[in-house]
């Protein structure tokens, strides 16, 4: 199973460049950018980061790929 993720969808309807919430959360652009890519989960930490930056619920921020 493969961790799937909504960050950039809901990233880009709140209006959040990744330069911005890269500043905010205090890691690089690229992590966004690979996270955003599936090609890196995050650690539970920045995932629960992620959650209350978003201020969503997990679920819709994550996904196993079979759950769709």
């Amino acid at each position: 199973m493969k961790v799937i993720n909504h960050i950039r969808e809901i990233r880009q309807q709140q209006g959040i460049t990744q330069v911005k919430m890269a500043e905010d959360l205090q890691i690089t652009r690229q992590t966004i950018n690979a996270i955003e890519k599936n090609k890196y989960n995050p650690s539970l930490e920045l995932a629960l980061k992620l959650v209350r930056y978003f201020d969503v619920p997990i679920e819709q921020l994550f996904y196993l790929e079979d759950d769709q």
